[in-house]
């Protein structure tokens, strides 16, 4: 698939959520993993499509004279 690495992260999270996300990480290490890697992905193609989406606009503005 992919060459991976571990990394560490600190997160405040309310105080229940928080609890949950110790729970599975003790659990279900795994899950959380891919949970976290689900999040990651989905933010990057949102910021992905809001910069193409952005740029487009740009473009469209300039070629039709308006700033």
């Amino acid at each position: 698939m992919w060459e991976t690495r571990s990394v560490d992260l600190s997160v405040r999270l309310p105080r229940d959520i928080a609890a949950q996300a110790e729970e599975v990480q003790r659990t279900d290490p795994e899950f959380l993993s891919r949970v976290i890697l689900y999040g990651l992905t989905r933010r990057a193609i949102y910021d992905r499509l809001k910069a193409e989406q952005t740029s487009a606009a740009d473009e469209a503005a300039s070629t039709f004279g308006v700033s």
